[in-house]
């Protein structure tokens, strides 16, 4: 006897549990090189997008950019954008729709569906071959907890002075960065990434340790060294 309804999706394959669906696809029309604000209906900052010259040229790597808590997208883009054009990656910068992301508020929901309808976008704008997600603070953690999950999309997770991973599933196994200042008053290292970094290693995952000397920030030359990974 047939059953009388299409058969239950996957609990794991919806925003709830952090999934995303956009996936990469020949461009529809291709948007401008440089970089763009975007914004929803009512003019709230959505995200920025910044994207090496010339557009028609070979794919892009995109590279999900998430800023701090209580930051902006501005801030999320600037983490790489110094070496956007000598890497030629595609930054996307999302806005968080709260003070930090939604994992850290209240559990995945509203930031994902964000994400996914704006990599939809991006993807429909842009020639892309292989996508990262990255971030700093508790957008390094969200990166990394969103990154893990969506392994069948993101090949690599760059997360500077990440607190925590958190995904409630995991599909693949994207390669890591983790940098983190040994001297950070903001997420001591030593319940942070030195603890981290050996659980994700255990679990299989192919993690670069970049430690430095230094707070909680971003240093240009552990700018430069992820970049250079991320494209390696």
């Amino acid at each position: 006897m047939a059953e009388p309804a299409p058969p239950h999706r996957q609990p794991q394959e919806n925003p709830r549990h952090g999934r995303l669906t956009a996936r990469p696809t020949p461009p529809t029309a291709l948007a401008a090189a440089g970089r763009a604000s975007l914004t929803d209906p009512q003019g709230a900052p959505l995200a920025m997008v910044y994207a090496p010259a010339p557009v028609d040229g070979p794919p892009y790597r995109l590279v999900l950019l998430l800023h701090g808590a209580g930051g902006s997208a501005r801030q999320g883009l600037d983490l790489l954008l110094p070496v956007a054009d000598t890497h030629r990656l595609l930054l996307v910068a999302p806005q968080a729709a709260s003070s930090s992301w939604d994992l850290i508020v209240e559990g995945f929901g509203v930031d994902v569906r964000r994400i996914d309808a704006l990599l939809a976008t991006t993807f429909a704008g842009y020639p892309v071959a292989e996508v990262a997600f990255g971030g700093f603070s508790d957008g390094a953690s969200y990166a990394l907890s969103l990154g893990l999950t969506n392994g069948d999309l993101v090949d690599a997770v760059v997360a500077f002075s990440p607190g925590f991973a958190a995904p409630l599933v995991t599909h693949g196994r994207p390669r890591v960065y983790v940098s983190h200042g040994a001297d950070d008053p903001v997420l001591p290292v030593d319940v942070c990434s030195r603890r981290l970094v050996p659980r994700l290693r255990s679990l299989g995952y192919d993690v670069t340790y970049d430690e430095f000397q230094g707070p909680h920030e971003l240093p240009p030359d552990i700018r430069t060294n992820a970049a250079t990974w991320l494209t390696a």
